[in-house]
Parts: C-alpha cells; structure tokens; sequence
C-alpha cells in the first residue's frame, strides 16, 4: 500500500472552503488554513475569514486516489511542479498552522524574494522560529518560505523580536 502524502490541490476561485468540506464528507484528511481580517466597505466593517492561499486546499491520500479526489465538485487540479505531483511536507503544514493559529497578519506572496539576512524570532507566538528577514517598502517581514507549493510567508515582526543568525 502507498504511503499517504499530503497533495496540493487547485480549486476553482473561491471554492476553496466547499472542496474541503465535501472531501471532508468523503473521509479524507483535509487542511485549508484560514485566516481572519477585517475588510472595509464604504458602510461598515467586518471580520472575514479567507484562505490563506488562494485556490489550494492540501488533502492527505495516496496516489492512486487522487483522480477520486478530483470528482469533487470544484476541485479543479493537483498542483504539477517539473512533472510530479506537488506534495508538501508534514512540518511545512506544522509551521503554516502555527502561524495561523497566532493570529498574526499575513499576507501571502509567490514572487520570488531575493534572500535576505536569516533570522530567529526570540519572543512572541512565533518564538525560535527560523526564516528571513526582508525589508518591503519601508516594513520590516519575516520570511517564512513553504518550499513544496513555491510560496512565501509574510509576516509583520518587529525588528527588536529578530536575532540575525550566522550564515
């Protein structure tokens, strides 16, 4: 039998929390990380939940299982990269969950960021983790790279919370 692995799946655009729910329904392990913001219209305020990553739900199977995936409704592909199918690792899940579990503002960004000093955060929810340091406008993020799906973490640290680590 195959090993489980944790596949990246494309949805269609805003479909994200359907797909996860109805894979839900059919037994799968699911993971859609959420996060909350608050989102100004011309007469109000309000906190919306959105995902994290736009059009990626990662679901837990095995190879062999992945075309059953794909018959739900709103599932659209797997992610490709050089081929094979996109897996993420377990502990990149860890650190994706850790952050949203925080509360700390993210955003999210696929471009490609030229690496910056490493850093360890020394204080806070978010403490001994390791990433980068990058300077965007005149803000200070910290980095947090999830190599399997080629996207970029963006958080807000204070610069007082970062240790520069040797190289």
């Amino acid at each position: 039998m195959q090993e489980l692995k944790w596949y990246v799946m494309y949805t269609a655009s805003r479909s994200e929390k359907k797909v996860a729910e109805r894979l839900r329904e059919n037994g799968l392990e699911v993971y859609l990380p959420i996060v909350e913001e608050l989102r100004q219209w011309s007469d109000r305020k309000k906190k919306v939940q959105r995902p994290l990553f736009n059009g990626y739900v990662f679901v837990k199977t095995n190879r062999n299982k992945l075309w059953e995936c794909l018959q739900v409704p709103g599932a659209v592909k797997f992610v490709h990269f050089s081929g094979a199918h996109a897996t993420i690792r377990e502990e990149d899940l860890d650190t994706i969950k850790r952050v949203v579990t925080t509360g700390v503002a993210v955003e999210t960004d696929g471009s490609e960021i030229e690496p910056g000093e490493k850093v360890k955060v020394m204080g806070g929810p978010l403490q001994d983790m390791v990433g980068e340091c990058i300077e965007k406008g005149n803000k200070d993020y910290f980095l947090i790279r999830i190599p399997g799906i080629y996207q970029n973490m963006l958080i807000t640290i204070e610069r007082k919370f970062l240790q520069v680590l040797p190289n």
